[in-house]
């Protein structure tokens, strides 16, 4: 198990210094000025000029590239000369956010995901399996951001005509201020990712379940008189959550860069928000920073899936 775990690591880190270059030759090898980009477009030739020189950008190629890979193995991400703040300091500041957002969300679809996908299966061509895809139909054709707008109207703007003020409408309230405060906000941005998300966990697990259910050893295990609650969850969604697991940590790690579309229809000041922020003031740093956070994410979550591969079937450990 050590050994494939630092097999995962090894390439992990390999596939970030491929990312590095790519963003380093993007930004900084292609055909315009970086330091007029990052000083911004108000910026004087002084103030250009002394960018390209904090920057290095006077120096030879493989020096800046190494000063950029250096100052990113300390945690160094630039400086936002728009926002005049540390990139990283600005991204560690709006990550709780995304963090409560995409976490929040990731239980609940998995919730209603694997819950409904693992009725269809035991029940297939029933009702209960009809419903199912009716449901997932309807959501997995509706935009997230559709469904917002939706959710917004009924349960804030009726429900407050009414009287009934327990979700909110939009912003945020940090964890560690008011708890309370902090769920309602995140309610409604919850509901909408779980039920748009949620549309592909139900297809995938009913999927891989009706494959498992009609295995060999599923049939044994009820020859030997196992109950069949104990049958369906510690032996078949066992074996069939392996492309749950892939879907998920895929999908985590894509919120985690950013809700970018949630994050704007209720106001949330994550990731994503600054990430079109950013784009729209060219402040350049701040997106090289976010691209490089978004890969960070994307390797760390691949990583936790095959650990998660490698606890559910022992067998990935030898491949």
């Amino acid at each position: 198990m050590l050994r494939f775990l630092v097999r995962r690591v090894l390439f992990g880190i390999l596939v970030l210094w491929v990312v590095t270059v790519v963003v380093f030759a993007i930004f900084f090898l292609a055909p315009h000025d970086p330091a007029r980009l990052i000083a911004g477009r108000m910026a004087t030739p002084a103030t250009v000029a002394a960018v390209r020189h904090n920057l290095g950008l006077d120096r030879p190629v493989y020096v800046q590239y190494g000063s950029f890979v250096w100052n990113l193995l300390h945690g160094n991400l630039g400086y936002s000369y728009y926002r005049a703040q540390p990139v990283t300091q600005l991204l560690l500041s709006r990550l709780p956010v995304t963090a409560s957002l995409a976490l929040g969300a990731a239980v609940l679809w998995l919730l209603i995901g694997v819950g409904i996908g693992v009725l269809a299966a035991v029940r297939p061509r029933s009702l209960e399996d009809r419903a199912a895809t009716v449901f997932a139909l309807t959501f997995y054709s509706m935009p997230p951001f559709l469904l917002g707008l939706v959710l917004l109207y009924l349960l804030f703007f009726r429900l407050h005509l009414a009287g009934v003020t327990f979700f909110a409408g939009g912003g945020y309230t940090p964890l560690t201020q008011d708890p309370l405060g902090w769920a309602q906000h995140l309610l409604l941005p919850w509901i909408t990712l779980a039920l748009v998300t949620s549309v592909t966990y139900i297809r995938l697990t009913r999927g891989s379940m009706l494959d498992v259910l009609g295995e060999d050893y599923i049939r044994t295990a009820r020859s030997k008189g196992l109950g069949e609650l104990r049958v369906i969850v510690v032996h078949a969604l066992r074996s069939a959550l392996a492309p749950v697991v892939t879907q998920f940590g895929v999908d985590l790690a894509t919120l985690l860069g950013g809700a970018i579309v949630t994050e704007q229809v209720f106001g949330l000041p994550g990731l994503g928000q600054l990430s079109v922020q950013s784009v729209t003031n060219q402040d350049l740093p701040v997106i090289i920073g976010t691209v490089i956070l978004f890969a960070f994410f994307i390797v760390v979550a691949n990583i936790l899936v095959d650990v998660l591969y490698a606890v559910l079937d022992p067998r990935v450990r030898l491949s």
